[in-house]
């Protein structure tokens, strides 16, 4: 019986291969970076419970070294999917592995790195070496080397250093076949470039940043180490404006509701005054698109006076002489325009489907369809935004009916 395979190791990829791993399946789990843990590890918290993600993770990460029915293939682009469920044949490519699994995560090689790269998991909040253990909790556990900043043969103090012959820097890219069952494409979500949205002059402040890059600035692992620090500066920001639908819902960026940036800057908002007690957070919203369990965030947050909750379009944020982040906007209530400053503006953008699979069906939006090709089946953020709740409920329902059309065949 050919293996699952499972397109993509975050959160959705994760809980797919270890319910279908622990009820007797073969699974072959693919993820293109060099570790598991997608978007999620990045997270202060995630809800409806504010985990860290280290909590859900790490028992993940354990079932699945502890199953031998998963093999964990990093570095891997998916080139073709052809076939049909029960044999279907799929082009692998695995990108050169300069440090292989003999790596014992033992950091010597770290301490001769002469070279510097941005550190990309804290969104460029300051840098690493070119040789980097991608996260605290990376798996696999072992380090890494950003090619692009590494200088190779001119160099080789990592490899010298290694004692277990771990790094290979003339190791070469391979090309692999091979046969599954079907597919299950977890490829997951990226965040909308804030750049591109006229007017909220993202790129002209270290201080206006995304929400994504907002986790990272609250996260015990973060750069402020759990404290919140104004990136221009390192001092804690005194007031924070959060810009909801920057980007979403409009014709010229992203026609659609991501679904979830509600629900998590009221999240933020909470964060902030957990952490920051002194500082004061607006959020300006159009509507407040909150479900569910979610809703107890929102009635929180009402209850709260460090609070503001502004119904009102964000027009404009620009940059004042001293570094001061000017909010325009429309206050709906009022029915006028008004101005606001503020130390940090956080722009709650949208999100949208991640990797490229060849072959595969999109619809308008850029997710892949629920209908593809006989035996591929699109989950979660792969085929339209949810939260991390709805995603592993998703991911498990694809472990289901790929189980289900397993007995079929």
């Amino acid at each position: 019986m050919n293996p699952i395979l499972i397109i993509g190791g975050g959160i959705s990829g994760v809980t797919a291969a270890v319910e279908l791993a622990e009820a007797g399946k073969e699974v072959i789990l693919a993820e293109r970076t060099s570790h598991l843990g997608g978007n999620v590890v990045k997270m202060h918290n995630y809800f409806p419970k504010l985990c860290p993600p280290a909590c859900g993770m790490e028992i993940n990460f354990r079932r699945i070294r502890n199953n031998t029915r998963i093999r964990v293939l990093t570095h891997a682009e998916v080139l073709s999917i052809e076939g049909v469920t029960g044999e279907k044949r799929v082009r692998i490519k695995i990108s050169g592995k300069r440090v292989n699994d003999l790596c014992t995560a033992c950091g010597e090689c770290v301490e001769v790195c002469p070279e510097e790269r941005p550190d990309q998991f804290n969104y460029n909040f300051g840098v690493t070496r070119a040789i980097y253990m991608p996260y605290p909790l990376a798996f696999p556990q072992k380090y890494e080397i950003d090619t692009h900043y590494c200088k190779g043969t001119g160099c080789a103090k990592c490899a010298e250093i290694c004692a277990y012959n771990a790094i290979d820097l003339e190791a070469e890219d391979k090309v692999m076949d091979i046969d599954v069952h079907s597919v299950i494409v977890a490829t997951g979500w990226e965040n909308y470039d804030p750049s591109k949205i006229d007017g909220l002059n993202y790129e002209k402040s270290k201080d206006i940043v995304s929400n994504v890059e907002f986790e990272r600035l609250l996260s015990v692992t973060g750069p402020g180490k759990g404290k919140l620090l104004r990136p221009s500066d390192g001092k804690a920001p005194g007031s924070i404006a959060f810009v909801q639908c920057a980007g979403s819902r409009d014709r010229n960026y992203l026609s659609y509701c991501s679904a979830v940036c509600c629900s998590a800057s009221l999240k933020h908002a909470l964060n902030v005054t957990e952490i920051s007690p002194e500082t004061r957070v607006d959020i300006y919203y159009i509507d407040l698109r909150v479900t569910g369990r979610n809703e107890d965030f929102l009635r929180r947050v009402e209850n709260i006076d460090r609070i503001g909750l502004v119904k009102g379009k964000v027009a404009a944020v620009d940059v004042a002489g001293n570094n001061e982040l000017i909010v325009a906007f429309e206050d709906f209530k009022q029915h006028r325009k008004m101005k606001v400053g503020y130390d940090m503006v956080v722009l709650a953008t949208g999100i949208i489907s991640a990797g490229d699979i060849p072959g595969l069906f999109r619809n308008e939006e850029g997710f892949y369809k629920n209908q593809q090709q006989e035996g591929v089946y699109p989950v979660a953020c792969a085929k339209k935004p949810m939260d991390v709740s709805s995603s592993v409920k998703d991911a498990t329902s694809a472990a289901l009916l790929a189980m289900k059309e397993d007995r079929i065949k």
